[in-house]
């Protein structure tokens, strides 16, 4: 472990082995780091959330998985419930200036690049990249392997292996993601042709429990159209009903 003498380390925290800690970086004592976490200069863990209600006396945490890096004034706030944690998943990397609100979950090797904003109770999935400078409404959700462009403006929910751009448009399947991962011709075939048949028209929640009724052969469609039983915010959607190979 590797802890610089400027670095404020409040007592009650906890850091796992190897873990390295910058000079001026800030560890609130309701921070509860896994080993080999970095925490790079003015990064603040374990803050108090920005909830105006809130009670400074609430006894609650932060998370922070394994191997995840925080860059530069990096903030990540701690729940406003008692008891409860607001959750960084493992090999995770939050680029510099990015914020995590009370109460998010993120899955692991989650990406937040420069500026990148969660609010209070987004959930991100795992694999998902947010680009620099992106908004994300409280409590809305992100599936796994989400790619979000850069500046982009969410308010709605966004299924799993997705791109998503601009304010909650889907221009299609984030393919590169999943070839990187992996994915099999057949698995992504019929993604495809889970999202033309999802997004056709109206309600998403209703074709993708007529599939999930009949069956689905690879478990990243059931994944994929599993995520629409859940969530209060909408979906965000193509224009087309058609998916594309963009990247």
């Amino acid at each position: 472990m590797s802890i610089h003498p400027t670095a404020i380390i409040e007592e009650g925290a906890q850091l796992g082995a190897g873990c390295v800690i910058h000079p001026y970086a800030v560890i609130r004592r309701h921070s509860i780091l896994g080993p080999g976490v970095v925490v790079h200069p003015f990064a603040v863990v374990g803050g108090d959330p920005q909830y105006l209600q809130f009670d400074p006396a609430t006894v609650s945490q932060v998370r922070i998985g394994e191997g995840t890096v925080l860059r530069e004034q990096v903030t990540v706030n701690r729940s406003i419930h008692a008891g409860r944690e607001t959750v960084v998943g493992a090999r995770c990397f939050l680029m510099a200036g990015s914020h995590v609100g009370h109460d998010c979950v993120l899955g692991d090797q989650v990406v937040l690049a420069n500026n990148a904003m969660a609010a209070g109770h987004v959930e991100i999935g795992s694999h998902t990249f947010v680009g620099g400078g992106a908004g994300l409404h409280q409590f809305i959700r992100l599936g796994e392997g989400v790619m979000v462009g850069g500046l982009t403006r969410l308010t709605k929910d966004v299924a799993p292996f997705l791109l998503v751009a601009e304010r909650d448009e889907v221009p299609g399947f984030n393919l590169v993601g999943l070839k990187r991962r992996g994915f099999s011709r057949e698995a992504i075939r019929e993604l495809k042709s889970c999202f033309t048949r999802v997004f056709a028209d109206g309600d998403p929640r209703v074709p993708a429990g007529v599939m999930l009724a009949a069956g689905v052969q690879s478990p990243e469609a059931r994944r994929f159209l599993e995520f629409f039983t859940a969530g209060k915010r909408g979906f965000a959607r193509p224009e087309r009903t058609s998916a594309t190979d963009e990247t």
